[in-house]
């Protein structure tokens, strides 16, 4: 099986780790990964702040990258994935370009969406000996409606201790431009979810969105916490040495 890596500009600019360890599982998974040089930005920050002309121009960039192989296409990002799949709002139905918006949308999964729900694979020969709380991101769970798929993994991963997070489900206050335009609304979330996260006295909290990774690491650091922020695809690529 081949798929092509929708990499993110945060996960390239930032995580670069933890998308070398996605190509480290879909390796071991006996898929190969296809990475499409030509890949820019999808868009969001554009979309979410009005700017449908500009979000279009983006759109089309995209959609001829990803368009020229017909795999699957994964992302380590569930707010990139909606994005993507709200690419038909933008171009009139019945134009080429919405059919093809439709058609990439429908073979544009998240990781553990993929993981899950199009392979049925929930073990992947993890080993992580930690105790360990998961944050969810409000994309991956209202946006992709995701709500078990990461938990399903976490729970195969040998010798990991999960610990229930309280208000997991509760928004960090990231949200993109969000935090930039309600600095203090953002603040004051990203504190009820480190408050929560510090009590649960879990050795990291576990994220898969790269947005609320940065927010939660920021707002640990902050408050001096030793919990560590970790990716969920860098958790699922351990084998007991980290």
């Amino acid at each position: 099986m081949q798929v092509q890596l929708f990499i993110t500009c945060l996960g390239e600019n930032f995580f670069p780790e933890m998308l070398e360890k996605m190509v480290t599982l879909l390796e071991h998974l006996g898929i190969t990964p296809h990475f499409p040089p030509e890949q820019t930005c999808c868009g969001q920050p554009q979309y979410n702040s009005g700017f449908e002309a500009e979000t279009r121009i983006m759109a089309r960039r995209w959609m001829q990258t990803f368009s020229r192989r017909g795999e699957p296409i994964i992302s380590p990002s569930g707010s990139c994935v909606e994005m993507i799949r709200h690419y038909p709002d933008l171009f009139p139905e019945g134009s080429a370009e919405h059919t093809l918006a439709v058609e990439l949308a429908a073979r544009t999964f998240e990781f553990t969406e993929f993981l899950v729900r199009q392979l049925g694979v929930t073990d992947v020969g993890a080993r992580f000996p930690h105790r360990v709380t998961y944050h969810a991101s409000c994309h991956l769970l209202r946006g992709l409606g995701l709500r078990n798929e990461a938990k399903q993994l976490l729970a195969a991963v040998r010798d990991l201790e999960f610990i229930p997070l309280t208000e997991e489900e509760t928004c960090c206050g990231f949200g993109g431009i969000f935090s930039v335009l309600y600095p203090e609304v953002s603040q004051a979330m990203l504190e009820n979810k480190v408050r929560h996260i510090i009590a649960s006295e879990a050795e990291y909290v576990v994220i898969g969105e790269a947005g609320c990774l940065m927010n939660i690491a920021g707002g640990l650091q902050k408050a001096g916490s030793t919990i560590r922020p970790i990716h969920l695809i860098e958790v699922l690529a351990a084998q007991g040495d980290a």
